[in-house]
């Protein structure tokens, strides 16, 4: 298992484009993916479990990987966080 720490610095907090980008590069990987929030957590490639988190601004979220290409997921997940402009590695 493998976990990584992002930051939401987007005012918009995770909303629908960036959050179905989100998805797209999860559904690459095999690794089951998973994200947490605020006490929340919901498959990282399903687009309404991701919503119903309702991620805003400030919040960290934990992404956590389970499979045979978890760090290459966890990479994949935090180059689009980042190039999305919702937030940064913590």
């Amino acid at each position: 298992m493998a976990e990584q720490l992002l930051k939401v610095t987007s005012e918009s907090g995770v909303h629908a484009r960036p959050a179905t980008k989100l998805i797209n590069k999860a559904s690459q990987y095999s690794s089951d993916l998973t994200i947490e929030s605020n006490g929340k957590h919901a498959n990282l490639k399903s687009i309404m479990g991701v919503m119903a988190m309702g991620i805003q601004q400030g919040a960290v979220v934990k992404v956590t990987a389970r499979g045979s290409d978890e760090e290459d997921a966890l990479t994949g997940i935090a180059e689009v966080f980042i190039s999305e402009g919702l937030g940064e590695k913590q």
